[in-house]
């Protein structure tokens, strides 16, 4: 059973930065993409971005929405997510999630409801 722990959320003003961190443990096959989805109230989870994790080649992924400001990077057994230039609409609850798959450098970041693993979700909240 993969274990994911979130840590990093918080309150910050718009264009102020936060790093979410992503702690896993357990991993139990050969290859994993994880990384980070979003939800914002009354929206729709959004998949924010990916790495491989194992045996696959490296490879990583933004979403539109948050590249050129946002960066995702491992080290160990972390995955972190570097906000930069928040604004308000990047306020949601931000989950680590993890699934047997390769992470695309095209994307999108699926992870399957069922199957896959969530942490426990951490909060956003850019605010002037």
């Amino acid at each position: 059973q993969v274990q994911l722990v979130e840590s990093g959320g918080g309150v910050v003003q718009p264009g102020g930065s936060l790093r979410l961190s992503c702690s896993y443990w357990r991993l139990m096959y050969d290859y994993y993409a994880i990384g980070w989805f979003r939800q914002a109230p009354g929206k729709e989870r959004e998949g924010v971005g990916c790495v491989s994790v194992g045996r696959n080649r490296h490879s990583e992924y933004l979403s539109d929405s948050v590249k050129g400001r946002f960066a995702i990077s491992q080290d160990r057994n972390t995955i972190y997510l570097q906000m930069e230039n928040l604004r308000p609409e990047d306020t949601a609850v931000y989950y680590c999630a993890a699934d047997t798959n390769y992470c695309s450098p095209e994307g999108p970041f699926r992870v399957d409801p069922d199957s896959g693993w969530w942490g426990q979700g951490t909060q956003v909240i850019v605010s002037s």
